[in-house]
């Protein structure tokens, strides 16, 4: 029952653990890990306000809402934002973004550090409609 609901989650993890020690050894492998167990701890109260959104929804948009939410969150959010905002904020490609983060990680460390008054800044205001959106609500 466990491998049949979890099997490719539990692959895919395996998958990950594995490409971090060919990446970057056994302390790769560490933070990999450490950053799984940190992923998959927060997204539990995340689960619980999607549920209460899903029940709301027919099938037809629960399915639409999983799948495209997942893609979104897991790719979008972690893989291409965080380039995205590397090439918007010190004005490269976005090919050079990726080749910088592959190649040159201080210096992509220093453009993504540079660019946090930025995102705490977006990060804020999003906090702050939320609250509002909550405080006003009818």
């Amino acid at each position: 029952m466990i491998l049949k609901t979890f099997g490719w989650s539990f692959a895919v993890t395996a998958l990950g653990l594995v490409a971090a020690v060919f990446y970057g050894g056994w302390t790769a492998f560490g933070i990999v890990a450490i950053l799984s167990v940190l992923e998959i701890s927060l997204s539990f109260d995340n689960a619980v306000v999607n549920a209460g959104i899903l029940k709301k929804m027919n099938a037809f948009w629960q399915k639409i809402f999983l799948t495209l939410g997942i893609l979104i969150a897991v790719f979008g959010m972690r893989l291409v934002f965080p380039v995205v905002i590397v090439a918007v904020s010190a004005q490269l490609g976005p090919i050079e973004a990726v080749e910088l983060a592959l190649t040159d990680k201080h210096r992509y460390q220093e453009l993504v550090t540079d660019a946090h008054p930025a995102i705490a800044a977006f990060g804020g205001m999003f906090l702050l409609m939320i609250f509002l959106d909550f405080v006003f609500e009818d």
